[in-house]
């Protein structure tokens, strides 16, 4: 339509060029020119609104070709969407189908495999059950004997010597496993002519190459402690301060026995160890304030298995110490010998390489003079003038 007004446009334009143009012609070439016009504008006219319907029928034809095939895809889309809603449907169902059977395999599995693994269960805990009454009943044995071997171990412990048997073993199994055995003795008569002996002796260094004992004695007043303990079972405060009192006078004493037998400066040190082999009875000795007492009157420290561990691992510290002061003094006295030997090869070192600066010297003067001698003589020598040469024996030759 719009290609149409266009047509009309340019029609309408070229009539109105063509009547000014007849404007200034005369009159009857007006009028002629007049009708023309008149006569191509209807001819126009009828020929654009015949073209205006011929294109609106086409128009409307198309359309509805357009609808037509429109119609006919929307149709075959409809049909390939209920196929492919069929297709999903079935495959849905066959899916779903494979899916139920899985899960009832799977179902059977699991409840062979719970059943299995139940029975299975059920038959170990059942033997554990029996294993653990067999243990149990093994440890009601166990503890009979126990009980035999507490019994047995009460009238050990209610035997003066034999307690301290005890305590002396107790005591050569903590030494034996932190110290060597060249740095503690046993049994040593630490007074000159005297047969006191204590039951083992540290070797601590002394003045020069000379030795000096730390006596450590094991001490275990059972009685008294063991009435303490019957004393805090019963809860009776009186029967408990008389055991305390008790086990205090029965500790003095035995610090006093040691400082009295086994201390002895400059063969021994100031002070000497007293061993108890129970926690609980060191404990005690603490709880009661005389460890501060007994190293202002007896000059006798108190040591229990964990005390005593430590101890002994503080003086292997210091023997460790000493061992290497003394070594640092051989390592000093190598250093200053190595001193010495490196000043006399440093004066070697420098006398030869004075040496090697002469050689040198003398190298380069002698090569210098040399050269400058080869380079004079082989300067009066010419290139010999091959080519040249070889000309004149050809021209000789062709003669």
């Amino acid at each position: 339509m719009d290609f149409l007004l266009v047509i009309v446009l340019i029609i309408s334009v070229v009539v109105a060029v063509v009547s000014t143009m007849v404007y200034f012609n005369s009159a009857n070439m007006k009028k002629q020119v007049s009708q023309e016009l008149q006569s191509m504008r209807r001819e126009t006219v009828e020929a654009v609104q015949s073209n205006i319907a011929t294109l609106s029928n086409i128009m409307v034809a198309s359309h509805d070709k357009m609808a037509q095939i429109q119609d006919v895809r929307l149709s075959d889309v409809a049909t390939k969407m209920e196929r492919i809603t069929r297709d999903n449907d079935d495959k849905l169902q066959k899916i779903q189908m494979t899916l139920t059977s899985q899960l009832d395999k799977i179902q059977n599995v699991v409840d062979e495999k719970l059943q299995k693994t139940l029975e299975d269960r059920i038959t170990k805990s059942f033997q554990q059950v029996a294993e653990r009454l067999e243990q149990v009943h093994k440890g009601l044995g166990e503890m009979q004997n126990l009980a035999t071997g507490v019994g047995d171990l009460k009238k050990v412990l209610s035997n003066v010597k034999t307690r301290g048997i005890l305590g002396e073993i107790q005591l050569g199994a903590i030494l034996s496993e932190i110290l060597s055995p060249g740095q503690y003795e046993e049994n040593v008569a630490v007074r000159p002519n005297s047969r006191e002996r204590v039951e083992f002796a540290i070797k601590m260094p002394g003045i020069g190459n000379g030795k000096v004992y730390l006596p450590i004695d094991a001490k275990f007043p059972g009685d008294a402690y063991g009435n303490l303990v019957d004393a805090y079972e019963n809860g009776n405060k009186e029967e408990i301060e008389y055991a305390v009192k008790n086990l205090e006078t029965a500790i003095k004493n035995a610090a006093k026995d040691i400082s009295s037998k086994y201390i002895a400066p400059p063969h021994t040190t100031n002070f000497a160890i007293m061993f108890l082999p129970f926690e609980g009875l060191y404990a005690e000795v603490v709880r009661r304030n005389l460890v501060e007492e007994l190293q202002r009157t007896y000059k006798i420290n108190v040591a229990g298995p964990t005390t005593m561990a430590a101890l002994l691992n503080s003086l292997q510290m210091g023997f460790k110490t000493l061992a290497i002061q003394k070594q640092s003094g051989e390592v000093w006295k190598i250093l200053a010998e190595t001193k010495q030997e490196f000043g006399k090869f440093e004066d070697i070192i420098g006398n030869i390489q004075q040496k090697i600066i002469k050689v040198n010297e003398e190298f380069d003067k002698l090569v210098g003079a040399r050269t400058r001698k080869i380079n004079k003589a082989l300067k009066d020598i010419e290139e010999p003038k091959f080519d040249q040469i070889e000309q004149e024996d050809f021209k000789d030759i062709v003669k």
